[in-house]
């Protein structure tokens, strides 16, 4: 025999319902009991009903109405006319009797729960005795048996206990005499001795089918539901969670205990008590393999078998010293809850005594707190106990699998993922068993840490990052091009998954958190908000992402100063931004230790040299020991173009128009011609290097008039170009007859740094350097006479944008 309960989203509709006919009718058992939940959506139309008469609101008569074309509804829908004039009867006469009992709510002015549990039994009776009737009509050999007869509890109403024996006794002798193939049954009602009718409560349909086939030892239960088994994470939270194919009753357990909705926890005791399979089906798609459940889960698989959590969670502290070496104080504790039915979800208790820390309900805190302040006034009045200390918008997280104890380093692994995230732990609690590791964190961080601990350890080793890029001009645009054109290849070899959820320009932004089209996105921005840096910031706060990172292509004063906020939420950061880097060196130390703090890199590659490994290779050398003695650069890309293609057929003025155009200088030229740009580019290197060093500690020997540096604007400074056009060229003429040429260099020397242009003679390793190149020579301990060469284009759009892809790869792979 075989028992199948299909709950109310199975039996929404008529259409559903014939679902339901197939697939009892595929099932392979020479007995079937099907248990049926009230159609999707009665029983709370029943109780909001119930509630209005009640409050002797007459709109009671209305929803009651609801009800009766509900069923009538399907009636006629399922059957046809010829037979459904019986059941019609049927069903107006039990409406009748309920209109009698709402008609007595509402004359007396309230319910209680012995007439409440009569009123909502309607809905699982009515949807047995018609679906009973229809398997019939269609060809079953079907009868409609009233779980009433069978099942016997006490008269808690609304949540009554079974009696075991007595209800196992009635279901064996039941169903041994009863011939029919197909037996469909009411979940959720039962009865007393006197014939009262109860309800099992939360799950009581699930906990009807529990009951009956662990009473006849059935060869397997089914919960057929609108989800194809349990999943190993909520997959309206988690896109990428699977559905799990086989675990242990205890795993399910945790697994419900902590949210999974799939069941509810009381309903799996009876077949683990019996050692009875479980499987959870989809009603909707019967040929998925949905999740088995038997006593023990196989040895193969993996040891995490889900993740789930508890929402509105708060947390309450009893601590103080006059709690330390005091029996009872627990039992005290836990006696004032239990009497206030208050239901703990998670303890956890210092080792000294000192405190105790409890996890409950968000409902049931104010009772709580009121009961246990009570309860240990007397301590209180002396400060030997402090008053109760209440955290609350707070959930709780765990891991479940039952090989879990078999395995080292799953806490770590699960504490140091969530705070690579910034996702602050308030509380742990582990079972010797490591069947569950729980933490209590933020309600606002369950998104974030869901998807995080799912990809640490479900997915197949592809970490997703979220990136929010700042700047869409020459830079940003190549950067979304090359990860539109890279996005495949990431996955397949890095094992990356880089999304774009935040775009902004100086004029808009946009926001999508399942990512942006990269084919697409110049039109989203487009259609985006206006562009604001605090609602970009606080934006990116309330989608909380994993792996977040801000992109920085801008030159922005302001958005470089708000670096340190972002590290501080564990937002790793990766620009091409110099301002930062090349500010007060209090504030570059500031950004440097946030990042370790905070466990979020902070890379800025492409300060200098654009897409050349010159920084990185910089932090290598010193990582290993190594200790920078001097560095020779030519570090500015659109310097060297300059004077690579400054002659004297050429005027100064066309060819640094010229850069300008082409995007190797900045948008305000005079930032490169005057060799403030090239100063942070050696400041970052020397800093890099170990040394203490401002902007105002580099000699800066500018080849620029003092009239073009005061000048407000670009035409301004052109006009000043053309103006000394003769000293640009004396300068040309002085360098041609020593047979050199003109480079912008770059110059550190045991701590000192100073730019300024210099005459480079036939065979130094400048002189062949041509277009936007740059190259840096790093003198070293370990190459004192023979120097590291880092040589490359070092200017443009697509190779600083490729620097910065190449960061954030860096990151991925962290």
């Amino acid at each position: 025999m075989k028992v199948l309960k299909f709950g109310g989203s199975s039996v929404a509709s008529a259409d559903v319902i014939r679902k339901v006919k197939e697939i009892v009718g595929q099932t392979e058992a020479k007995k079937i009991a099907v248990i049926v939940s009230a159609f999707g959506g009665v029983t709370d139309l029943l109780l909001d009903t119930a509630k209005m008469a009640s409050e002797q609101d007459l709109k009671y008569k209305e929803g009651l109405k609801k009800i009766e074309a509900r069923h009538l509804s399907v009636i006629k829908d399922l059957l046809p006319v010829a037979s459904q004039s019986r059941v019609l009867s049927k069903v107006k006469s039990e409406m009748n009797v309920l209109e009698t009992l709402l008609e007595g709510a509402s004359y007396i002015g309230e319910i209680t729960p012995r007439l409440s549990d009569k009123i909502v039994s309607f809905g699982e009776l009515l949807s047995a005795y018609i679906i009973s009737e229809f398997f019939r009509e269609s060809g079953l050999e079907a009868v409609y048996k009233d779980s009433r007869e069978l099942l016997l509890t006490d008269d808690t109403h609304g949540k009554a206990a079974v009696n075991f024996p007595e209800s196992n006794k009635r279901c064996k002798a039941y169903f041994n005499k009863e011939q029919s193939s197909v037996i469909v049954l009411p979940g959720f009602v039962a009865s007393t001795a006197d014939g009262n009718v109860t309800t099992l409560g939360r799950g009581g349909s699930d906990y009807t089918a529990s009951i009956i086939a662990a009473a006849v030892r059935a060869e397997e239960l089914q919960i057929w539901t609108d989800v194809s088994g349990m999943y190993t994470a909520n997959p309206k939270i988690v896109k990428q969670a699977k559905p799990i194919a086989h675990i242990s009753y205890e795993e399910a357990m945790e697994l419900s205990h902590f949210g999974a909705k799939v069941l509810y926890p009381p309903t799996v005791q009876p077949v683990l008590d019996r050692g009875l399979p479980m499987v959870i089906k989809n009603t909707m798609d019967p040929k998925a393999a949905g999740t088995v459940i038997t006593k023990k889960s196989p040895e193969e698989g993996r040891t995490v078998r889900g993740i789930s959590y508890i929402p509105n969670i708060s947390l309450l502290s009893l601590e103080g010293p006059g709690m330390i070496g005091i029996p009872g104080i627990s039992k005290r504790l836990f006696e004032v809850l239990s009497l206030a039915n208050i239901s703990v979800v998670l303890i956890t208790q210092a080792s000294s005594e000192h405190s105790i820390c409890i996890g409950i309900d968000e409902e049931d805190a104010e009772n709580a707190i009121r009961e246990i302040e009570k309860a240990f006034a007397y301590e209180m009045s002396l400060a030997k106990i402090k008053p109760v200390i209440h955290e609350k918008e707070l959930a709780i997280i765990a891991l479940v699998g039952d090989q879990m104890k078999n395995h080292q380093g799953l806490s770590g692994k699960m504490f140091s993922t969530l705070g690579k995230n910034n996702v602050n732990i308030r509380a742990i609690a582990q079972g010797a068993s490591e069947r569950n590791i729980s933490a209590v964190i933020r309600k606002d961080d369950v998104k974030k840490a869901l998807n995080t601990l799912h990809e640490a350890f479900f997915e197949e080793n592809i970490k997703q990052l979220n990136l929010f890029i700042l700047g869409t001009g020459n830079v940003g645009s190549k950067l979304l091009g090359q990860l539109k054109q890279q996005r495949k290849y990431l996955k397949e070899h890095l094992r990356l998954n880089i999304r774009v959820i935040g775009i902004s320009n100086s004029r808009k932004m946009y926001f999508e958190e399942q990512g942006i089209s990269l084919e697409k996105w110049p039109e989203l921005l487009d259609s985006g908000k206006k562009a604001d840096s605090t609602l970009f910031y606080e934006t990116i706060q309330k989608i909380n992402a994993r792996n977040s990172i801000l992109v920085d292509n801008t030159a922005s004063e302001n958005v470089a100063a708000a670096y340190p906020k972002y590290l501080k939420q564990s937002i790793s950061v990766v620009t091409c931004n110099k301002i930062a880097c090349s500010s007060a060196y209090g504030q570059y130390l500031e950004l440097k230790e946030l990042a370790r703090e905070y466990k979020a890199p902070f890379l800025f590659e492409t300060n200098v040299g654009a897409g050349l490994p010159i920084i990185d290779t910089l932090k290598h050398l010193m990582a290993s020991g190594d200790e920078v003695i001097a560095i020779k650069a030519v570090l500015s890309g659109s310097l060297n173009f300059v004077f690579d293609n400054f002659n004297e057929k050429t005027s100064f003025h066309d060819i640094v128009k010229k850069a300008q155009e082409q995007g190797y200088t900045e948008p305000d030229p005079k930032i490169d011609l005057s060799g403030i740009d090239v100063m942070r580019k050696i400041l970052i290197l020397a800093r890099e290097s170990g040394y203490k060093l401002e902007l105002t500690d580099i000699e800066n020997r500018s080849f620029l008039p003092a009239e073009a540096l005061i000048t407000k604007n670009n035409d301004a400074f052109f006009k000043v170009l053309k103006k000394y056009e003769s000293d640009f060229q004396h300068l040309l003429k002085e360098a041609f007859t020593k047979n050199c040429k003109l480079k912008f260099v770059a110059s550190l020397d045991k701590g000192k740094a100073s730019v300024g242009l210099e005459h480079i003679p036939e065979g130094h390793d400048f002189h062949s350097l041509s277009g936007s190149d740059n190259i840096v020579l790093f003198y070293t301990k370990r190459y004192p006479e023979q120097p590291l060469i880092i040589k490359g284009a070092g200017a443009g759009a697509d190779v600083t944008a490729s620097g910065i892809f190449a960061d954030i790869i860096r990151i991925g792979n962290y």
